[in-house]
């Protein structure tokens, strides 16, 4: 996913609210821009049964504004 986080929230602290959602086994956090109030990052999360609606949530309430999802891998199991 591409995003925008606020430049108070570190990455460890995102990374710990998303690693604690639903079905996320790990996560890749890269910082690509960064503005005065702002950081462009770009989230790889992994898992097998990712709760989207949950994940959304989590991001949600830390300020973290989706841009857009480059990928998506689904398996059927």
């Amino acid at each position: 996913m591409d995003a925008l986080k606020p430049r108070e929230l570190s990455l460890v602290e995102l990374s710990k609210a998303v690693c604690s959602s639903d079905g996320v086994e790990g996560i890749d956090i890269v910082v690509s821009e960064v503005d005065s109030k702002t950081e462009t990052i770009k989230i790889t999360v992994k898992g097998t049964k990712i709760n989207y609606d949950a994940l959304s949530k989590v991001m949600d309430r830390h300020g973290i504004s989706v841009r857009g999802i480059d990928e998506i891998s689904v398996a059927k199991a």
